[in-house]
């Protein structure tokens, strides 16, 4: 693994204010800094960021750790590739002797071969588009695509062989098993056979941030081909929920403005209009990670490009739902006399499509507007349904100033007094408040009985768990204790495993001159485990604790090991002993 020497060097070098003021928006409070969790859609700002010790730790979604996983979650990449970026940023050279352990040399030599299968697989399907079988290139002339533009987004051909791409890949030096984790090809159940997965396709090759090949998507050229778009599943190097197609071209502009269609021909149509912000999800409606990306690439307002059918109707409300969730301005585009935005490009060209972005209709009134549809609002009955709906959607409106303008709006549509209108939303605003607060008081009350999916072993040891966190809490604060309390206190002596793994990291560290923070924000850590850890001092960040709290768990420690100890193994005084105590500690309460 990379020297801890190196990896101190790395955060010393990156202030963590500084990285993730490129990312999001801080507010500084105190010595601190705050922001909306850009790791999980977040009303009010609950990830803080600790200068000091150059953390974070997320409140509401429990991520955390050093500036290394904070780039290591929000460009979704592995600890070493975050440290590289990080190296570069701070203009560090990697050392020489990188001594990367075999599981993680052996997983990153995996992406690597599968990044590069996918690059030679797009190459193959490229030149397969000028083969003997010109369907493809059929399909893409007939859509009048310009062929500097097929060549911008790689696209190919699969054809109707059954094995031309696992050949050509085996060729090339690629194993069947790497076919089959790249999901390009199947292995048959009846034979054992590997065969090509993507045939009579028009082949779509999804690139991430960097540009590299991590998936693809294939749109039959059969008449009754079936399914019409197939797509990679999630692989080693592609998250379906976490991508946006052509995003890598879309965050090259210049425009805070994003456009988000429907499928991979749209945004190919725009982009040859002169678009290039434009993406479209993979195959999946729209996810929270795939809105977060959006947000972190700067967009400020998506313009929701989605058929104007009852299914793109339905996915453009979740879109909204979503996006607004992340503090996106949000709004619908309206095609008119065209069923879609490339019938529209073709018919009136781009100034009129330019023309027609700007007056995109805001997803506010969309929603509204989804209230009353197939309801008669002049029948007493049904214009109460109507606006309970309403209602229920002006509630959800933050901005005390826009809601105002809506209830506006709706009081005018309706011809109701506004007064009336103004007193309803208030009080669905106060359910909303009291249902919040109930289900914040629910979250209090049940959350020493959620699991611990990080740290398992504290699930049936909650008293040990709490009084091991106290402890590296405390050295977190003073780690020139540690020699005392190592003294004292030996690694195998923690009943969870995890904190175990931390302490034993803090002394390995401290025997290298190294600060504690610096043991635990390292590769060894997986980034859920970093959470965990950041969340230790954020947890006490409140809480006082004194030489005599740490010795009351450290004798908690000693004396839960001694109970555990077979009974067969103690001598007749020693169990005496022991039963004594335990009779003492029970009629006492416990340490904590």
């Amino acid at each position: 693994m990379l020297p801890q020497e190196f990896i101190l060097q790395v955060i010393q070098a990156n202030p963590i204010e500084s990285v993730a003021g490129s990312y999001v928006q801080l507010t500084r409070t105190g010595s601190k800094l705050k922001c909306k969790c850009p790791f999980h859609p977040d009303g009010t700002p609950s990830c803080v960021f600790y200068p000091e010790n150059n953390s974070f730790y997320c409140f509401g979604c429990h991520v955390g750790g050093s500036v290394i996983t904070f780039v290591q979650n929000i460009e979704s990449v592995s600890f070493m590739e975050a440290t590289k970026m990080l190296a570069e940023r701070a203009g560090l050279t990697l050392p020489a002797d990188d001594r990367s352990s075999d599981e993680i040399r052996r997983q990153e030599n995996f992406r690597r071969r599968l990044l590069s299968l996918n690059r030679s697989a797009a190459k193959f399907y490229f030149e397969q588009l000028t083969g003997a079988d010109k369907r493809g290139l059929l399909y893409l002339k007939n859509r009048e695509l310009k062929p500097e533009i097929i060549r911008k987004y790689g696209l190919g051909y699969a054809g109707d062989q059954w094995d031309s791409l696992c050949r050509a890949m085996l060729a090339e030096g690629y194993t069947e098993d790497e076919l089959i984790a790249a999901n390009l090809c199947t292995r048959s159940a009846k034979n054992g056979g590997v065969y090509d997965r993507f045939r009579n396709r028009v082949m779509f090759p999804i690139f991430d941030l960097k540009g590299s090949v991590i998936a693809f998507g294939g749109r039959t050229v059969e008449p009754d081909g079936e399914p019409k778009y197939l797509n990679s599943s999630d692989t080693p190097v592609f998250r379906k929920g976490a991508n946006l197609f052509s995003m890598n071209l879309a965050k090259k502009s210049q425009s805070k403005r994003l456009i988000l269609a429907e499928g991979y021909m749209d945004v190919i149509a725009m982009f040859q209009g002169g678009f290039e912000n434009v993406v479209a999800s993979l195959g999946t409606a729209l996810t929270p990670d795939q809105c977060r990306l959006i947000r972190n690439q700067r967009f400020e307002e998506v313009i929701v490009s989605y058929d104007s059918d009852a299914a793109g109707r339905n996915a453009a409300v979740k879109a909204i739902n979503l996006l607004r969730a992340e503090g996106l301005q949000v709004r619908i585009l309206r095609v008119e006399n065209a069923k879609d935005p490339d019938e529209f490009l073709k018919k009136f060209g781009p100034a009129e499509f330019r023309r027609l972005l700007e007056n995109a209709e805001d997803a506010v009134s969309f929603l509204l507007d989804r209230c009353k549809e197939g309801i008669d609002i002049s029948e007493i009955g049904s214009k109460n349904i109507a606006l309970q709906k309403a209602v229920k959607l002006l509630a959800a409106i933050e901005n005390k100033l826009e809601r105002g303008s809506y209830i506006s709006k709706v009081a005018k549509e309706y011809e109701i007094n506004r007064t009336e209108l103004e007193e309803a939303v208030a009080d669905a605003l106060g359910q909303n408040r009291r249902k919040q607060h109930r289900q914040e008081r629910q979250a209090v009350i049940q959350s020493p009985m959620i699991r611990d999916t990080v740290n398992p072993d504290a699930n049936g040891h909650r008293r040990e768990a709490k009084a091991e966190k106290m402890i590296l809490c405390y050295l977190f604060r003073n780690p020139e204790a540690l020699p005392e309390i190592r003294a004292r206190l030996q690694p195998e002596e923690f009943v969870t495993a995890l904190n175990r793994k931390i302490y034993t990291a803090f002394i390995s560290c401290a025997d290298r001159g190294l600060p504690p923070e610096q043991a635990v924000y390292s590769e060894d850590f997986s980034a859920e485990e970093s959470g965990y850890i950041a969340g230790i001092p954020a947890e006490y960040d409140q809480v006082e604790l004194s030489g005599q709290s740490v010795s009351d768990s450290i004798r908690l420690l000693k004396q839960h090991r001694e109970f555990e100890l077979p009974a067969e193994t103690l001598s007749d005084e020693e169990f005496s002993a022991q039963f004594s105590r335990l009779a003492e500690t029970k009629r006492g309460g416990s340490f904590l």
